[in-house]
């Protein structure tokens, strides 16, 4: 592929580096029947974004592969939430990026920044529109807060997502016996690790052996277990007096297990409920009148409601990560035409940690 420089069209920056002739996206196919499948998606060729004015020229670098994608991909998307996907519309993701060009204010050549028209290699972006709705709006990044596969993970919106889960929705405290589902997952594993390092006592559930050693032996968690193996009989092991926060991405059987062991007064962080992401959705839990009869407090909530906190989970969140007490760990995947891969993968339970597929 030859490079060749673009022309500077905005009247206050220059522009820097080479840009790539050509495009390439990744569009949805199909409607998925069930479990998503890898040709269910597919990498196409694109034109170059022509560079308007207002806009932001962005090559993106590294792309965040998250859960959240595949509730677009069905024909129909769950009420209130982004509308789904059809076929032959390119995905849209969070990535971190290097502006080309600007015509925007507060925006030049060689900035670092974070939005959400991911699953592309150039992006052209309006700072006013979002197709993420407000968690997805381009922000610059502080570069010296850490690389970007930290920007695009723990001080992102995984990082976020688990700072106000832990922070705000189910009001952290030192003492408190925290269960973490999905624990060696992108968001779960961040999770664990800021109850732990809020002096909290963390039990992680995992869907593999490999997942629970690295549970207890990477993230340090005081226990954790294989959830194929059962739910009940390894909580009333671990913690036979009861939880007092559950952070939920799964659902079904897992909420269903968290409300008979949570003590009264207990907090239910609602994250998410992959356990229906990726074909049938599982059964409610049918005790949930023990929310009533416990006075439990089940909050469910999206990242983008805290928007307006970001910076300060990204201070927090860095000054942890420096300290030793926040571990990043990435499943990398190679390359634009890597990504239908990763996501199937990632939906699958076959990765460990943050998800990201590098684009540069």
């Amino acid at each position: 592929m030859t490079d060749t420089a673009m022309n500077d069209t905005a009247s206050n920056n220059t522009t820097t580096g080479n840009v790539a002739q050509g495009n390439r996206e990744v569009r949805l196919v199909r409607h998925p029947d069930g479990a998503l499948a890898v040709d269910d998606l597919e990498v196409v060729p694109t034109e170059m974004p022509t560079m308007a004015p207002g806009h932001v020229l962005i090559r993106n670098t590294l792309l965040s592969v998250d859960a959240a994608t595949r509730l677009r991909l069905d024909p129909v998307s769950p009420p209130g939430y982004l509308p789904a996907l059809k076929p032959g519309e390119a995905l849209a993701g969070m990535v971190v990026g290097e502006v080309v060009e600007s015509d925007a204010e507060g925006y030049a050549p060689g900035d670092l920044v974070h939005h959400d028209l991911g699953y592309r290699e150039y992006a052209l972006v309006d700072p006013d529109n979002q197709a993420l709705g407000v968690a997805g709006a381009l922000s610059k990044l502080d570069r010296e807060l850490g690389p970007p596969e930290l920007q695009v993970g723990l001080l992102g919106m995984t990082g976020l997502t688990a700072w106000a889960g832990m922070f705000v929705v189910a009001s952290l405290k030192p003492d408190d016996v925290v269960w973490i589902s999905a624990a060696a997952g992108a968001v779960g594993s961040v999770a664990a690790q800021l109850a732990k390092a809020h002096g909290c006592r963390v039990i992680g559930s995992a869907g593999s052996a490999e997942k629970v050693t690295y549970l207890k032996d990477v993230l340090g968690l005081d226990a954790a277990f294989n959830w194929r193996d059962g739910l009940d009989e390894p909580l009333s092991e671990f913690e036979p007096d009861g939880i007092d926060v559950y952070f939920d991405s799964v659902g079904g059987d897992h909420l269903k297990a968290a409300l008979t062991h949570l003590r009264p007064l207990g907090r239910v962080a609602l994250c998410g409920a992959i356990a229906g992401y990726d074909g049938q959705p599982p059964a409610a839990p049918d005790n949930l009148f023990n929310a009533t009869t416990k006075d439990i407090n089940l909050r469910g909530f999206l990242a983008g409601t805290f928007a307006d906190r970001l910076p300060e989970a990204r201070k927090h969140l860095a000054e942890l990560w420096r300290s030793g007490d926040l571990n990043l760990d990435l499943a990398k995947y190679e390359g634009l035409e890597s990504a239908p891969q990763a996501i199937v993968d990632m939906l699958s339970g076959r990765t460990t940690g943050k998800c990201v597929v590098v684009l540069g």
